[in-house]
């Protein structure tokens, strides 16, 4: 198929200078003391988080992980007056369903990496299910994609965008799947232009349904799973707060400290992944450096922040009316230890909002489930294409 002229390919190479800079940066870090009581009670570890930035500063290999990225087809659009970044993979036999991934905060475009040889390749690894075509933008703001100078980027702006690309590349019909803020992209692209949509597959739920004046009343499980999420962001609604209201605030510190911003990404990715405790048990720390590194060169975490302002705040947040429902066919995989203390919602709850096909609970896994269990996650999403 012939590139589009708005589209041109694209690699990533950063400088030496810019990781110069950076390892002196590690080296010259001002470490605070260690909090009272146990590791990670008042936030990331001290000591943990010193032995990440040593490996950091003098064994991790950004070249290495720049080669392995590159390994990707990338490329760049033009979208809404911004260059926008993307994957695109195309199945290794037949004509693939075109599916667009979209990633959510704190992740980056790597998180969605490890699908891409599941859904392009199924027969190469036992999966019985059709292949895919796989799109993977990276969110507006964050790593290489420019987000718009304005106020109100949120789920339903991205949406349009995202259906601008697939278009833009040539699809008329296609699938979306995500998972945090991209499950709220997903989610808009089937409310608002369900037309092109083949169906939506979710990892997470994002978008709360309606239960105002008219909705039927709440199960006794619905009645458990709010009570338990709303106990459970009481304690970890913080980052939240600053972030829907004052990231400009925050980004100065995480844009300047490298140590500032590894604490405070690596800290989420230990709160919501199936980690018990331990990211070096789940994740590699090249994989996390990564992520890291990838917001730091790119200078994005502010950019990335102002999602929630303008998905969270309380003058832009969307609520969804009675008569609102995705009406395309959609899947849930139920990742249990997804925010782990926030509990698994049930079924009826999601079919409020969704046309729930599909819906599977996973063994292990949590809220970052593409690297995390990237073998179950793309097995359920060819099972459920392939029975729509």
């Amino acid at each position: 198929m012939e590139i589009p002229p708005n589209i041109t390919p694209f690699l990533i190479n950063i400088d030496a200078e810019t990781l110069s800079d950076l390892r002196k940066r590690i080296r010259n870090t001002r470490w605070p003391d260690q909090a009272p009581g146990a590791a990670w009670e008042q936030g990331t570890d001290l000591e943990y988080l010193k032995q990440l930035l040593a490996y950091w500063a003098d064994e991790f290999d950004w070249h290495a992980q720049e080669r392995e990225l590159n390994a990707a087809n990338q490329f760049r659009a033009g979208l809404d007056g911004v260059h926008i970044h993307f994957v695109h993979e195309r199945a290794r036999r037949g004509h693939g369903i075109p599916l667009i991934l979209t990633h959510g905060w704190p992740s980056t475009f790597a998180e969605l990496l490890p699908l891409v040889p599941f859904l392009t390749d199924p027969d190469a690894h036992g999966i019985d299910g059709p292949a895919f075509d796989v799109v993977i933008p990276s969110l507006p703001g964050y790593g290489f994609s420019e987000r718009p100078a304005r106020v109100g980027v949120n789920y339903q702006q991205v949406a349009g965008l995202w259906h601008r690309l697939m278009r833009g590349l040539g699809y008329e019909r296609y699938g979306a799947q995500g998972g945090d803020f991209g499950a709220g992209v997903a989610t808009f692209m089937a409310l608002n232009n369900p037309q092109p949509m083949i169906g939506v597959h979710l990892s997470n739920l994002e978008i709360a349904p309606y239960t105002g004046p008219g909705a039927r009343p709440l199960s006794a499980a619905e009645k458990t799973y709010r009570e338990r999420n709303e106990a459970f962001w009481q304690e970890e609604y913080g980052y939240k707060a600053i972030q829907s209201t004052k990231p400009q605030t925050l980004g100065y510190g995480l844009n300047d400290s490298p140590a500032g911003l590894a604490a405070w990404i690596l800290e989420k990715w230990r709160s919501w992944a199936d980690s018990r405790g331990n990211l070096d048990e789940r994740f590699s720390r090249d994989f996390l450096l990564t992520t890291v590194t990838l917001y730091w060169v790119t200078q994005t975490i502010t950019s990335s922040m102002r999602d929630y302002f303008d998905n969270d705040n309380r003058r832009f947040r969307v609520t969804l009316g009675p008569q609102e429902f995705v009406n395309v066919p959609t899947g849930i995989a139920v990742f249990a230890s997804n925010f782990v203390d926030e509990g698994t919602p049930p079924r009826e709850w999601a079919e409020r909002l969704y046309n729930v096909r599909r819906w599977t609970p996973m063994p292990s896994g949590g809220h970052f489930a593409p690297v995390e269990e990237p073998e179950l996650l793309a097995r359920d999403i060819a099972a459920f294409f392939a029975g729509i």
